[in-house]
């Protein structure tokens, strides 16, 4: 997929850069049966009260059933179309199966319509194809990664992400994260070959903040902007920085760590991810 830029004839053209559908997207309307009405919160609870600020509005949107467990082992499916999600940044395939069954999936990169893709133990370790770690080739590049098996996959599923299988010792693989992470997961949690697909997505720029309210994100103000009643950053004559950067409920941001010291997953971590 390529990326568009456009002549400066308005303020908001001039650093929009956008994605191209054309030979990359093959449908625009979704498959009725694999789609779900969303609502939209606005940022409010079930009782009306607001517990996330700067969301609200935007456009409306229809929920894609994505297949992430990929559990029809032995089915083969054909690649129907590609189509575009607007629910996050990778696009999605539809499959239809031999059976009748159709599902959408994680498009991976260099998957083409009419290809045939297959899961389970027995497929061919080609693009599409969803293993178990097992079975896949160490060094293969991989993309939505179960961390459980048959949670579904969980990890390496945006736009341009890949993980790869390093090694297996024993009932584990070692995988490397995208985010430079190394950790043991079991052999028998499934992923699927390949790069996810629309890679560009990270050259994108809106060019102007209305795009912003459509996606339903509102104005986002600043916490060195507040009066200290407000925001611990707040405050100070003058234009003040605000002081060590932290939330507005006084958590350290930039480096404080969250994660529990004695989590029990921690000894699956061989290799921290990247500062």
């Amino acid at each position: 997929m390529a990326v568009r830029k456009f002549k400066p004839t308005t303020p908001g053209q001039r650093h929009k850069v956008i994605g191209v559908f054309k030979g990359t997207i093959t449908a625009t309307t979704p498959e009725k049966s694999l789609t779900v009405g969303k609502r939209a919160s606005g940022g409010r609870n079930s009782e009306g009260h607001l517990t996330t600020r700067y969301l609200g509005g935007g456009h409306k949107r229809k929920f894609r059933l994505i297949d992430f467990k990929r559990n029809k082992d032995g089915v083969p499916a054909v690649v129907k179309s590609i189509e575009y999600d607007p629910n996050r940044s990778a696009n999605i395939a539809l499959l239809y199966y031999v059976d009748g069954a159709k599902a959408y999936i994680i498009a991976p990169n260099g998957l083409q319509v009419g290809a045939t893709v297959v899961s389970g133990a027995d497929a061919a370790p080609e693009v599409g194809n969803a293993l178990p770690l097992s079975k896949i080739p160490v060094g293969t590049v991989i993309h939505c990664i179960e961390l459980r098996p048959g949670q579904g996959a969980f990890m390496a599923r945006s736009a341009g992400t890949s993980a790869q299988l390093v090694s297996r010792e024993g009932n584990y693989a070692i995988v490397k994260l995208p985010s430079g992470e190394t950790r043991k997961i079991l052999a028998t949690c499934k992923a699927t070959i390949g790069v996810v697909g629309n890679s560009e997505h990270m050259l994108e720029r809106s060019g102007k903040a209305g795009r912003s309210r459509w996606l339903g994100r509102r104005p986002h103000n600043r916490g060195v902007v507040m009066n200290p009643v407000d925001h611990p950053m707040g405050g100070g004559e003058g234009r003040s920085s605000g002081g060590h950067p932290r939330s507005r409920k006084g958590l350290y941001a930039k480096g404080l760590k969250t994660r529990a010291p004695k989590k029990h997953s921690s000894k699956y971590i061989i290799e921290r991810r990247k500062k």
